[in-house]
């Protein structure tokens, strides 16, 4: 019999996070709220984007008794120009994880060049904008660090997901040639591969039954909880981190 792992872990403070500007896109709800709570809880300064106007709203009185209340700011973030104007409404920078995605399910028969279009600026798009955003600020700080999720999803195929894959498999490529551009400006850039993550939307995807599959292939037989995930973006933001760059880091509890 496999032994879970769901216990709660004791967690570590980065005192390079204290008081660093962060901005979080999909901060409202799911692995982003948990991003959120998880760099308040570290001192951070943290500035969350979202679409989700009651979600969001909500997350932001919940964390209000923070050191550093996080700050919601409602965006589409397929508007390059609502991205623009709210990063000039932040300021400049420390830290951006771009984590913003949607996972519709679809059929290649159901693609249309509108739909098309749709998918990639939602699941990819941002991130380039969002990151051209911070470029600057980074540049006068002396650095910076730009966090990218992509997804376990295109390096298992699976189905009804052909958009998605696309984006999130253009994601590790960006990651890669953003890295290495901006390194001489001591700006990092990773990648970060979830496998699947308990929320409330991937729930609606799976029955208990194919939840219990997903576990049943992961070498590690518990639940991967947002907190979880955030522990390694945490990492990866911090000065603990200051030679990680151009690459992916998985947290899938060996799916894969």
């Amino acid at each position: 019999m496999g032994v879970s792992v769901n216990v709660a872990p004791k967690t570590a403070i980065y005192p390079s996070l204290e008081g660093k500007r962060v901005v979080v896109t999909g901060g409202g709800s799911g692995i982003g709220a948990g991003l959120v709570e998880a760099f308040a809880a570290q001192g951070a300064e943290v500035h969350f984007l979202d679409v989700l106007e009651a979600e969001s709203r909500a997350l932001a009185e919940e964390l209000d008794g923070a050191k550093i209340a996080p700050q919601f700011h409602a965006c589409d973030l397929k508007d390059a120009g609502a991205i623009a104007a709210a990063f000039k409404r932040i300021g400049p920078v420390d830290v951006l994880v771009n984590n913003a995605g949607n996972d519709d399910r679809h059929s290649l028969d159901e693609v249309t060049p509108a739909y098309f279009d749709d998918r990639i600026a939602v699941n990819l798009r941002h991130m380039v904008f969002c990151a051209q955003a911070v470029v600057d600020g980074m540049k006068a700080r002396g650095g910076g660090a730009i966090v990218n999720f992509g997804s376990i999803s295109w390096h298992l195929g699976l189905p009804d997901l052909v958009l998605y894959e696309t984006a999130k498999a253009g994601i590790e490529g960006m990651t890669r040639a953003l890295a290495r551009e901006l390194g001489e400006f001591g700006i990092r850039v990773t990648c970060i591969n979830p496998g699947n993550v308990r929320t409330p939307r991937q729930q609606k995807w799976y029955t208990a039954e194919g939840e219990a599959e997903i576990v049943a292939q992961q070498c590690l037989k518990g639940r991967i909880e947002p907190s979880d995930v955030a522990a390694l973006v945490l990492f990866l933001a911090s000065d603990d981190a200051r030679f990680c760059t151009g690459h992916e880091y998985w947290i899938d509890a060996g799916w894969r």
